[in-house]
């Protein structure tokens, strides 16, 4: 499947957001500090374009969609679990997703607000299943 050429970073990560969503930004910053890789940020308004390319289910999709070697990682997916997928590659999962904007996952911390438990879904060819869990 060609991805459109916005879709991967050169050098980096691209993340396609909502235009002036702000955990976005918090997320990405978590992916450079951790991940160490640059994020190309692209506001993005036709995003759900590009989520039914890269076979993001419509109820798992979220405020960003970021690219890496290939997989979908869509919203608040946590840096570690992005690892494991990439290094593991998974059978039939074309990408990770974290549903909604769960209180405490990565970029959505709030001080003094007790983190919400939320799955990380693997989704793909295979089908779904519970990469993660986090929380609770």
């Amino acid at each position: 499947m060609m991805l459109p050429a916005t879709a991967m970073a050169a050098n980096g990560i691209a993340m396609h957001r909502d235009p002036g969503c702000g955990c976005c930004e918090k997320w990405a910053a978590q992916v450079r500090r951790q991940f160490g890789h640059s994020v190309q940020i692209i506001d993005d308004a036709r995003r759900n374009v590009l989520q039914r390319k890269l076979g993001v289910p419509a109820d798992l999709a979220s405020c960003h969609t970021a690219i890496i070697d290939g997989m979908a990682f869509e919203g608040h997916v946590p840096i570690a679990d992005m690892k494991r997928a990439l290094a593991q590659h998974p059978k039939g999962v074309r990408g990770l997703a974290v549903a909604g904007m769960p209180m405490g996952s990565p970029g959505m911390e709030m001080p003094g607000m007790k983190a919400q438990p939320y799955d990380v879904i693997a989704f793909g060819a295979a089908g779904r299943r519970v990469f993660a869990h986090h929380g609770g």
